[in-house]
């Protein structure tokens, strides 16, 4: 039994039970399709589900933003914050097309009406969004690169319009090519022990 409903107070029945739907649908692909390590599926929703949704313990989307989520694998991190955010409009891009078969099947189980599935590379795709989000992708210089032109200079949320990544490790080295950026520790919002050396990278777009 997760506690999910501890952690977002405001959360409906209706996405609780798709939250733990998608738990119990991660578990089935993931035994078809490689899209977690097998090792790691007992730790699916904290290493995972809570793991992505922890990025709107930083930023509360208004309605109608666009969000891009770069290299999203089995959807994450962009399928739980489908959930949580459902006036939203996420974009799921990858360039595995089973994964995102994997991907749609799930978004057509749990009738997610927010999200839209791309099989295709980044350096292909030329829409804009409010916010370009990842997980633990590559690192920050070359994304930053990779995503800058996907990103509306007009922003409407309470934080410019930018990159979200969920990070992990020493970031120094990729980031100090930055001068205008945030990195807020997951600790200090969930107690479990993975989130000890978790962070969530934030980096507003900078028009040169």
């Amino acid at each position: 039994m997760n506690d999910l409903d501890k952690h977002f107070l405001d959360l409906s029945k209706n996405q609780l039970k798709k939250l733990n739907c998608l738990i119990e649908l991660y578990r089935f692909w993931n035994s078809k399709v490689n899209l977690i390590s097998r090792k790691d599926i007992d730790n699916l929703y904290v290493n995972h589900i809570l793991h992505s949704l922890s990025v709107a313990k930083i930023q509360q989307f208004v309605d109608g933003t666009d969000v891009l989520d770069v290299g999203t694998g089995g959807g994450l991190p962009g399928i739980p914050l489908a959930i949580l955010f459902p006036k939203v409009n996420f974009t799921l891009l990858d360039s595995i097309s089973k994964k995102i078969r994997v991907v749609e099947d799930i978004r057509k189980n749990l009738n997610i009406s927010n999200v839209i599935t791309i099989n295709d590379r980044v350096e292909n795709h030329d829409l804009k969004y409010d916010f370009v989000i990842s997980r633990a992708v590559s690192k920050m210089d070359k994304f930053y690169s990779l995503v800058k032109n996907n990103i509306k200079s007009k922003s409407k949320n309470s934080m410019p319009n930018g990159i979200i990544s969920l990070k992990g490790g020493d970031l120094e080295s990729e980031l100090k090519q930055f001068n205008n950026f945030k990195v807020f520790e997951i600790s200090k919002f969930f107690s479990e022990d993975f989130f000890q050396t978790k962070k969530i990278v934030y980096i507003p777009f900078q028009i040169k």
